[in-house]
């Protein structure tokens, strides 16, 4: 989500909607409704538009070039029923522009195009999904249970900013330990720099990035190096500028309920089968044009259906369907989001950690501390729940730790701070160490936020490219959200706000490379490819329900988390996060987790503060089998011998 408002805590778990007739069940004929947009056949190019309320409807291929009026030819398109449009251009080729009229009208870019060479406003583009040569034959995509996730922005990701770009950089992701690439949404959007939030043409590879097949090499390439690729879409809402589907279809959205960023799709509505089509068309063209492997849906608390079955259902079989998966972000923290008598998503973002591990490592600074107090006892609920304050029913029992994903960065934490801080700029830095290796082996699905491994000194801030009058109405809206929260204001009131529409907002976000090879944050990268390693290794990063593994509270601020396996032994982490927690003595057989199995002891394998990471360890040290020593921040991870 875009704006500081869009991921900030509300008194309410649930997202609350207004009183609505229960709905028809929906026609089952979605998936029965004609493929829109521009396609290439052997016989020319295909044309289908949803246009219900047009009376006719053309296609105007024109000439490379910036004059609308340089139409080469005109193809008229004809009414098919259920308000589409299709027709046949035989002379047609890959790489033809063309506009869309409706009764004889301006001139419209495609709403299904699947490229924008001169963005939203341009024309599209008729593009050829056969002609890369897809090296990735034998890619199979990773278990869920195996997944660690690499979240970038790509226009800040590498000093190109480009599809291109970000292969180089492939490799070192591998390196660390992740085994997929989330890549924040790339749908065509107004403009030269945006998060993808603002997304208009949400078939269309944003060009800034590169044409189709850039992105085609991008997602081979991620293959080739053994990592899936999760694409952020957005279906909850469109941006502000360059979304036509009000001209050709008003059906398309409802403006009785809104979302914070405009209004809302209408999946139950009276044209619900043509609507749903559109999205579920759209991820299935994903896997099966860009073999992109799983989704995170943006935002799913706000996308409103009535109908059964729920459309999130509906998206999740399409990806089932492809061998993909899907994960949603949802403020509702609810059961029915995973559960299969829900709409049984394979996982969702669990904020509950990141909250939590915030507050113990920046306090007040951190908007969430009226609602955290960072205490271990808050950490060890979310790692056996998942969600704090979360009671499994015999149904929800059944969910899994794989199925949560967290973090303690995304782009949303970082991004929606005034000046975009990560928080290893406000922590300190051993509880930072700590925090860091807590997400690497907790048994949930664990997402970094990229630069996040060597703890970049670049801001991930907020930055736009709106026509000068949006920009400015986008400017005071967020100054407003992020005003609501005391912290925030003291900060803007003692250093203003960074324009978001300033080319030096967005230059300051990107990564600076060069930084993984200099201390502390060769440290910190060392850090988190070990943490990972252990992760594979030990039985945290294979647990299959949180029957599995126990997590508990433990005096002096520490979080205990144990599992066992056959086959690769009894282990325990021990973490403390606060900096303000004063030294002690963890005396091990006082309490029955942390107890040795009989006629065994433990040994320290590994610890944060480590030397090798900037910490004060000279290396795993011999303990005595009955207490562990913390200093300050640490966590320490025992193997029973």
């Amino acid at each position: 989500m875009e704006t500081a408002s869009s991921s900030q805590p509300s008194a309410s778990d649930t997202t609350v909607t207004p009183d609505r007739p229960a709905a028809p069940r929906r026609p089952a004929d979605a998936t029965q409704m004609p493929r829109q947009g521009a396609h290439l056949g052997p016989g020319g190019v295909h044309y289908c538009v949803w246009a219900p309320s047009a009376e006719q409807v053309g296609v105007a291929i024109k000439l490379p070039g910036p004059s609308e009026e340089r139409v080469v030819r005109e193809v008229a398109l004809h009414r098919q029923g259920d308000g589409f449009f299709a027709g046949h251009d035989a002379p047609g080729r890959a790489g033809d522009l063309y506009w869309l009229r409706l009764d004889q009208g301006e001139c419209l870019p495609d709403p299904v195009s699947r490229y924008q060479p001169e963005g939203v406003d341009g024309p599209s583009m008729v593009v050829d999904p056969r002609a890369f040569g897809w090296t990735d034959r034998a890619w199979r995509r990773p278990d869920l249970r195996d997944l660690v996730i690499y979240e970038l922005h790509l226009g800040t990701f590498t000093p190109e900013g480009t599809f291109r770009g970000a292969i180089a950089k492939l490799a070192h992701i591998r390196a660390l330990g992740a085994t997929a690439i989330e890549i924040m949404p790339i749908a065509e959007f107004p403009g030269d720099r945006n998060w993808g939030y603002d997304g208009a043409m949400l078939y269309a590879p944003e060009h800034i990035y590169g044409p189709p097949d850039d992105l085609r090499a991008l997602v081979d390439a991620a293959h080739a190096a053994g990592l899936a690729v999760i694409l952020d879409v957005v279906y909850n809402h469109f941006g502000p500028r360059g979304n036509r589907l009000h001209q050709f279809a008003p059906h398309f959205f409802d403006a009785q309920r809104l979302t914070p960023w405009g209004d809302s799709v209408h999946f139950d509505g009276p044209s619900a089968p043509q609507v749903r089509a559109f999205f579920r068309q759209n991820l299935a063209y994903w896997m099966e044009e860009f073999h992109v492997d799983g989704f995170r849906l943006d935002a799913t608390h706000a996308i409103y259906d009535d109908s059964h079955p729920h459309i999130l259902r509906e998206l999740r079989d399409e990806a089932h369907a492809r061998g993909g998966f899907v994960i949603a972000e949802d403020e509702r923290r609810e059961e029915m989001l995973l559960s299969a008598e829900g709409f049984h998503l394979d996982g969702a973002w669990a904020d509950d950690f990141h909250h939590a591990v915030e507050v113990a490592l920046i306090g007040e600074r951190s908007i969430f501390h009226h609602l955290f107090g960072g205490r271990a006892e808050e950490l060890a609920e979310a790692l056996r729940r998942g969600w704090i304050g979360h009671a499994p029913t015999s149904k929800g029992a059944r969910l899994r730790p794989r199925q949560f994903v967290t973090c303690v960065s995304n782009h949303d934490q970082v991004g929606n701070r005034p000046w975009g801080e990560r928080l290893n700029h406000l922590a300190d830095p051993a509880a930072y160490r700590a925090a860091c290796a807590l997400l690497c082996l907790a048994p949930q699905t664990p997402m970094l936020f990229m630069g996040q491994e060597w703890g970049a000194s670049t801001p991930f801030t907020y930055f736009t490219n709106h026509e000068e009058e949006l920009g400015r109405e986008v400017d005071s809206g967020r100054r407003k959200d992020l005003e609501q929260f005391p912290p925030h204001a003291r900060e803007i009131a003692a250093r203003g706000l960074p324009e978001p529409q300033a080319a030096a907002t967005w230059e300051m976000s990107r990564l600076r490379w060069e930084e993984i090879a200099e201390e502390p944050h060769a440290a910190l990268l060392r850090l988190h490819r070990e943490a990972l390693r252990w992760r594979a290794e030990t039985p945290f990063g294979r647990v299959g329900s949180f029957r599995e593994f126990t997590a508990e509270a433990l005096p002096g601020e520490v979080v205990a988390l144990r599992a066992a396996s056959p086959g690769r032994g009894d282990w325990l982490v021990l973490c403390r996060l606060r900096a303000d927690a004063p030294p002690g003595t963890l005396r091990l057989a006082a309490h029955a987790l942390t107890a040795p199995p009989a006629g065994r002891r433990w040994r320290m394998a590994w610890s944060s503060e480590a030397a090798a990471f900037g910490g004060r360890r000279a290396g795993p040290e011999e303990i005595d089998a009955l207490s562990v020593r913390f200093e300050g921040p640490d966590l320490v991870l025992l193997r029973a011998e």
